[in-house]
């Protein structure tokens, strides 16, 4: 299957659902800050998210209990793949010089990161 990437609002309806596993539009509407958008946005939301197939439904007659299709951490790895061959020619150090050279990365952190990389379950 291949995953679509989301807008932003989508990102956020979704973390909703990965968080309850499923809910019915006024549930999602509930869990989201300040101002929260009208019931019919989140309502058109939730149908894009199915026309991407990452989201489906129980139907209770005309009431939709949504869920997700894919799970979060699938959907990371979809992310950062993307991320990579988007703007670092797929390749990992060019990523990690990148979060060194712009110090958003401490130099504990990359030793941490290293550490993981070498470690033998990483290299399984």
């Amino acid at each position: 299957m291949e995953i679509k990437t989301l807008t932003r609002a989508e990102e956020e309806v979704m973390r909703i659902l990965w968080r309850l596993k499923k809910a019915f539009v006024k549930d999602i509407l509930a869990e989201m800050p300040e101002p929260k958008p009208a019931y019919n946005t989140v309502s058109t939301i939730i149908r894009i998210l199915e026309k991407k197939e990452v989201v489906g439904y129980q139907a209770y007659g005309k009431t939709h209990e949504y869920y997700p299709l894919i799970d979060e951490d699938t959907y990371k790895r979809h992310e950062v793949q993307n991320l990579m061959q988007n703007y670092f020619g797929n390749s990992l150090p060019n990523l990690l010089s990148y979060f060194a050279n712009e110090k958003v990365i401490k130099e504990e952190e990359l030793k941490y990161i290293l550490k993981i990389i070498d470690s033998p379950e990483s290299n399984s």
